[in-house]
């Protein structure tokens, strides 16, 4: 069993197809083919169910994806740490941040970064706190940034709290609490909101502010992207409530304090498995815990 057929496993499991497989990993097809079908061979199982219209993991090929993941990053994992060992900073930096992080400018630190360590390929996932909280204790990702309510911390991996910010009401410029100096939850409770998805850390926030003071309120657009939300609210099709840090960046909408407002913690993560040589260069970059250096690009930190 060798580790370039585990890459050309991984790499049809993703694309569903050998085709796109065998350009991704800079072969031919038939090349990749015959390594998969050796390594089936030696497993005595199929890995792959194949159709003249697709490609799917078999039973077997479904157990055998996760741990080939493994022995992959596992063989990156050793070559950074023998490069780390002779003063070089190899391998990978996988980021996961959420939409609305406003305590690290990511894009100035991840140009610095590349900057300093050409060799590392960096990767970036933008997703839920959760889900990016769960893919750093997995090993998906290196490092996450965070934006839980005060009353949750992440689990299962190692945090520190960057920094604090209030919550604000956006509204489009002609809404009419546009030129209000200061609102309370209750004046916007009568409001259609467009917010995150249930259940999400961006959301909850809210959801516990609205409950905690015997409001309801009428969600009535749910969206992933912070962005689209904001154009959403734009538009004057709703209100939202945002960090304030945030939302004073994002055009065509106005802010407005909210004088009972929650309050969001943002968070940088890392594994408590170990850091690769690559997270812990991004940490010390950034004056996290990991490195040596002074703060760098974190708000509040």
């Amino acid at each position: 069993m060798e580790l370039q057929q585990m890459r050309y496993v991984v790499a049809v499991a993703e694309t569903n197809s050998f085709t796109r497989a065998a350009e991704r990993c800079l072969v031919v097809q038939s090349a990749l083919s015959h390594q998969i079908a050796r390594l089936e061979k030696e497993l005595g199982a199929r890995l792959f169910e194949r159709t003249s219209r697709r490609v799917r993991l078999t039973s077997a090929g479904a157990a055998f994806l996760p741990l080939a993941r493994q022995c992959l990053d596992a063989a990156e994992r050793a070559a950074a740490e023998v490069a780390a060992a002779v003063g070089e900073v190899r391998g990978r930096l996988a980021v996961g941040l959420i939409p609305s992080v406003a305590a690290v400018d990511v894009p100035g630190a991840l140009r610095d970064f590349h900057q300093r360590y050409p060799d590392v390929r960096i990767s970036l996932r933008v997703g839920a706190s959760e889900e990016l909280a769960e893919q750093v204790g997995e090993g998906v990702l290196d490092v996450a940034f965070l934006g839980l309510p005060t009353t949750a911390r992440p689990e299962g991996v190692e945090a520190r709290e960057l920094a604090r910010d209030r919550l604000v009401a956006v509204v489009a410029p002609d809404h009419p609490l546009a030129g209000a100096g200061a609102v309370d939850l209750r004046a916007l409770a009568s409001e259609v909101f467009v917010d995150l998805p249930a259940r999400t850390a961006g959301r909850v926030q809210s959801d516990q502010a609205f409950t905690a003071a015997g409001l309801s309120r009428d969600v009535a657009f749910e969206v992933t992207n912070a962005d689209f939300l904001a154009r959403l609210v734009g538009q004057g099709l709703g209100v939202a409530m945002l960090p304030s840090a945030y939302a004073a960046r994002l055009p065509g909408v106005t802010t407005v304090e909210v004088a009972d407002a929650p309050a969001r913690v943002e968070y940088a993560a890392w594994s408590r498995g170990g850091r690769t040589p690559a997270a812990t260069a991004f940490l010390d970059l950034l004056g996290l815990p990991g490195g040596t250096g002074s703060p760098g690009g974190v708000r509040g930190a």
